[in-house]
Formats: C-alpha cells, sequence, structure tokens
C-alpha cells in the first residue's frame, strides 16, 4: 500500500547519473513527469498530488481509470450513447473510455495517455482521452436565491484569500465567479493554493463557506440548497414583481383590490400594471416609493438586503409613499407580498385610509400559497470552465490548430469524464460542463497550482488521420480495457 504523507518534491530535474547514484543507495527515488513539478518520489510515497506514486521503484498511476457503461436507455449524467443507424456526434459504443485516471500529456510533447478506436455501424472511431492540467481554469456559481449576498464585483474569500467575485445576477440567481488564472498563479503562493483547494472542493461536489466583502458569508455545494448567513435557502423566486403580477392577475381579481408584489429589482402593483387594467381594476391610489419605469413597474424601491423581496424591508408598508384620497376608499383590500410568497401581509384601509391588518381570507391565501408552490427548490450549481490548450491539442495532432477546427465543425465531440459540455465560440476550445454530470473524483490538481480534469475527444478515423493525428498510437479499445486498471461506472 503506497503511503500518501511526505511527499518530496523539487522544481529540478535530476540526471539520470544522479537517479542511478540514488537507487543504488537504495532509495529507489523516481522522477514523475506528469507536471511541471516534476516530483522525486521514494518507495512507498506518493508525489504532491497524491495521483503518483513510486510502487516497487515504478512510478504508478494510483487511481484507475474510469470506463462509463450505459445499462438502460435514459438522458442522464453522462452522454448517451449512439443507438440510431448514423452518429451523430454522440459517444460510441457500449463502453467510453473517460479522461479520468488516465494520466496526461505533459511535458507537452507526447501524444495523449490513451487514443482508442471502436467500430460502430462499420465506421471506424476515435476517442482520444487525456487529463489537462488546467491554470486557465474557474468554476461559474449559480445560487438560486433572490437574496442579496453582495454587490457586483466584491470580492469572494475563502478561508480570508480572494478566490473570485460577484458577477452579473441572472433571474432568480445570484452568480459568483471564481478561480482563474489570476486568482492561481497571479497573487500570493497561499492565495494561489486556497484558490485550488477551493474550485477543487466545489468541482468534487463538496462544501465550501464564502464570504464576499460588503455581503453575506455563504455555504454552497453542488446540487445542494445555498446556505446565506446561516439560513438554507428553500425557493427560488417565481419571477420579478413584475411577472407575479402578471401570472397571478387573474387569480387575485375579485378578492382583493390591490396588490404590492416587493422585489428587489422590480417591484409591481396591480392596479397600475397592464394585467390589472386588462382586468378593469380601479386605481387603489396607493403609491409607492422607487422610480417608476412603465405602469406597475418600479424600481429600487428600497436597498438589497435579506428581507422581503431581496430588499432590505421588514415592514413592507414603509415602501408606501402615499395614499392618494380622490382614489382611495375605506375598506380597500389590500395584499403584500415577497415573489416568493415567504413573505405576506393583508391589509383593510380604515376611515382615515390607513392599512389596518386583517384575516387573510382563504382565496388569496391560496393564491399565496400557489406562488410557492410554483418557486423551485433553491440549489446551487457549479460549472467548471476551462481552456484545453495548445499543448493539450498537441497530444490529439501534431497540428492543434485542425483540431479546434473540427470541434467547430462539429466533426469532433468534446466531453468531460464522458459528460456532455458547452464549447464557447471563438478561438480556441474554451468549454464549460456541470459537474454534477460527472463521475465521483472526476477531478485533480497539481501544486503548481493548477486543476486537472479529464477532457475527451470523439470523432471518426479518418477525420481524425486528416487532422494530423497520431495514427499510430491508436489502440482497440478493447485491448485497453484488457491491459490496463480502470473501474466500471454504469450509467442508466
Amino acid at each position: 500500500m503506497v503511503d500518501p504523507s511526505g511527499p518530496v518534491t523539487s522544481t529540478d530535474t535530476p540526471s539520470e547519473a544522479a537517479l542511478d547514484a540514488a537507487k543504488s543507495k537504495g532509495e529507489g527515488i523516481v522522477v514523475c513527469d506528469a507536471c511541471p513539478v516534476l516530483c522525486r518520489i521514494r518507495l512507498g510515497r506518493t508525489g504532491a498530488c497524491d495521483r503518483y506514486g513510486n510502487v516497487d521503484g515504478a512510478l504508478a498511476r494510483l487511481d484507475p481509470m474510469i470506463v462509463t457503461r450505459r445499462v438502460a436507455e435514459r438522458e442522464g449524467a453522462v452522454v448517451p450513447f449512439v443507438t440510431g443507424a448514423a452518429w451523430d456526434g454522440g459517444i460510441v459504443g457500449d463502453a467510453f473510455l473517460t479522461g479520468i485516471g488516465s494520466g496526461t500529456t505533459y511535458p507537452d510533447y507526447k501524444p495523449a495517455p490513451f487514443i482508442v478506436s471502436a467500430r460502430h455501424e462499420g465506421v471506424d472511431m476515435v476517442t482520444v482521452v487525456t487529463e489537462g492540467i488546467f491554470s486557465y481554469c474557474g468554476v461559474k456559481l449559480k445560487i438560486d436565491t433572490d437574496r442579496f449576498i453582495g454587490p457586483e464585483l466584491a470580492a469572494v474569500r475563502a478561508r480570508g484569500e480572494p478566490v473570485g467575485h460577484v458577477t452579473t445576477a441572472e433571474y432568480g440567481s445570484q452568480m459568483l465567479s471564481l478561480g482563474g488564472v489570476r486568482h492561481l498563479t497571479g497573487g500570493s503562493k497561499k492565495e494561489g493554493t486556497v484558490t485550488c483547494d477551493t474550485m477543487l472542493a466545489l468541482c468534487s461536489k463538496g462544501a465550501v463557506e464564502l464570504a464576499i466583502d460588503g455581503g453575506a458569508a455563504i455555504t454552497v455545494q453542488a446540487g445542494r440548497p445555498p446556505v446565506i448567513d446561516g439560513v438554507t435557502e428553500e425557493r427560488m423566486r417565481v419571477g420579478c414583481g413584475s411577472a407575479t403580477i402578471g401570472i397571478f392577475a387573474r387569480q387575485w381579481h375579485g378578492h382583493v383590490d390591490e396588490v404590492i408584489v416587493v422585489d428587489d429589482h422590480i417591484t409591481g402593483v396591480l392596479t397600475e400594471h397592464q394585467a390589472g387594467r386588462f382586468l378593469d381594476m380601479q386605481p387603489s391610489g396607493i403609491r409607492i416609493r422607487g422610480r417608476r419605469s412603465t405602469p406597475g413597474r418600479y424600481f429600487q424601491v428600497a436597498e438589497p438586503g435579506s428581507g422581503w423581496g431581496g430588499t432590505d424591508i421588514e415592514d413592507p408598508l414603509t415602501i408606501i409613499d402615499r395614499i392618494d384620497p380622490k382614489a382611495a376608499r375605506p375598506g380597500l383590500r389590500l395584499l403584500m407580498v415577497s415573489t416568493t410568497g415567504e413573505d405576506s401581509a393583508y391589509y383593510v384601509l380604515d376611515d382615515a385610509l390607513r392599512p389596518v391588518p386583517a384575516a387573510m381570507p382563504e382565496a388569496v391565501a391560496k393564491v399565496v400559497e400557489r406562488i410557492g408552490e410554483n418557486c423551485e427548490p433553491a440549489l446551487t450549481s457549479v460549472l467548471f470552465m476551462a481552456g484545453a490548450g495548445g499543448s493539450l491539442r498537441a497530444g490529439v495532432t501534431e497540428n492543434p490548430v485542425r483540431l479546434t477546427r473540427s470541434v467547430r465543425r462539429a466533426l469532433t465531440r468534446v466531453t468531460s469524464g464522458g459528460a456532455p459540455v458547452f464549447v464557447w465560440p471563438g478561438g480556441g476550445i474554451t468549454y464549460m460542463v456541470d459537474v454534477l454530470d460527472m463521475p465521483d473524483k472526476s477531478f485533480g490538481y497539481v501544486p503548481t497550482p493548477a486543476i486537472v480534469g479529464p477532457i475527451e475527444f470523439t470523432l471518426p478515423l479518418a477525420d481524425y488521420a486528416a487532422i494530423g493525428g497520431h495514427v499510430d498510437r491508436v489502440r482497440p479499445l478493447e485491448d485497453v480495457l484488457r491491459e490496463e486498471r480502470h473501474r466500471i461506472k454504469a450509467e442508466g
């Protein structure tokens, strides 16, 4: 059993004479060339990444390669295998060799560790399998909440070190951009190490605690609800205040005289909104604070926060600027509600036109409940994003630009650990993958620091030869599975 404690590392490449001398002393040191660190590993030890070790005096990859095998028809975590008569760019065959545990192309001049062939419907196909050492990589987090977690561009910290920033909020979600080459290599050594650790934990589907400058402390984990300042989020909002008005206006009609849906971005007022006008609702005379955009839609009614609708509001009546006696009347029924339905209050105007709390009628409460019913569960999504660089592409072909062009023309399918990826338009091969679609333990690291991730390129053998691929290194898939240490992961 390899002892993972105490790797011996060096950035100097030892000469053959030095290695011979070490062996003659009984040290049995081997040098790992899987990344630029060039760990010198003693017998029974591992390198700094714990992925390679010295087993009986020879360098060995300690993790098995992962082979996915489909056991049932389904759309799911691993790319569906092709079953039709024509290849549509999907993965071929009953078994698919992933890049997980395959090894890398470092020191860059080497072909990919595995270039495997399989025959499908009379067509010879090739899958080039490798693990990329990604310095240019990051993690994008989609956090389903309307609560304020921090201002855009604010630093996101892990263990006190900056590891990313808050980026543009999307519909019903806050967004974080973590990692990237500047955090990995452009700051202090500690910043790079913490950034790498944070990304690896998130990509490995683990929980990570983050703190946002001027914002919240959050705990995030792929596929789990975010925890914001110690409170677990349950609902992703049904829509902005205006959208909520539009969705439920007909259901409120006849049961209330005015509805105000409080939202940090667009607060909706039913009788002013086009939906209320369409239903011939009479103006209520209730005017709210904020900047009026279009009828029934208001911006900046309050500051961002963890209160109603992602604002800092605890008492919803504070957003009412005035009540016009020319339009309002005693007995007017007012509902105030948030975009998730978690906060709601019902009022009736008294003789002085003051909103007085009242018991919410069952018909109104039913619609509030329906808002909650239409809110999807609040989750955290983790997408790994990386660029397949020149050295990685050189492991596929002697002419890397041809691989890029082949990907652009959809002749080559890119996957990561067998999972589908989105390839960005423009130059290079920049891709994103949902870590939940990937097998467990898909990622590793090297202490440069950088993230190690699987990547596979699948294309017809004839096209592989045409782009200058390393055809002399092609091995039948059956031979690889027979000769190499691997583990089957069933999908279905």
